[in-house]
């Protein structure tokens, strides 16, 4: 297994390229690409996945106890993210994440991010 340490910090909004859209659009799948500051980057190879579930600041201190262990598991409405370590075709590794939480009542979808690009070790 290959080590990956972070060379540069984005955690900037993209946009997804999809060839087949997801089936569920709060539990993507990795996009087959994104547009980043007006460039378009093709994802060649997938090299990792992984989702938290955890709930953050108010949204932690607002369930049961019994219910936020459920919910830290399976996920709650808005809550999560799910990240991606994809190579592109620019030969650039870069951790993608989706983040489910809305940002306001007319968008409720959630939003992508590039999170940082990785240097292999």
């Amino acid at each position: 297994m290959t080590d990956f340490t972070p060379i540069h910090f984005y955690d900037q909004i993209i946009e997804p390229i999809f060839d087949v859209p997801p089936a569920l659009e709060k539990s993507p799948t990795c996009p087959q690409g994104f547009i980043w500051e007006k460039r378009s980057y093709r994802v060649t190879e997938m090299l990792a996945e992984w989702s938290d579930l955890t709930r953050r600041g108010r949204m932690a201190r607002n369930m049961r106890p019994s219910h936020a262990s459920v919910a830290a598991t399976r996920g709650s409405l808005g809550v999560g993210r799910f990240y991606f370590r994809v190579r592109t075709d620019s030969g650039q590794v870069f951790d993608l994440y989706y983040d489910r939480a809305p940002q306001d009542a007319d968008r409720r979808k959630g939003q992508w991010f590039l999170y940082r690009e990785m240097q292999e070790n």
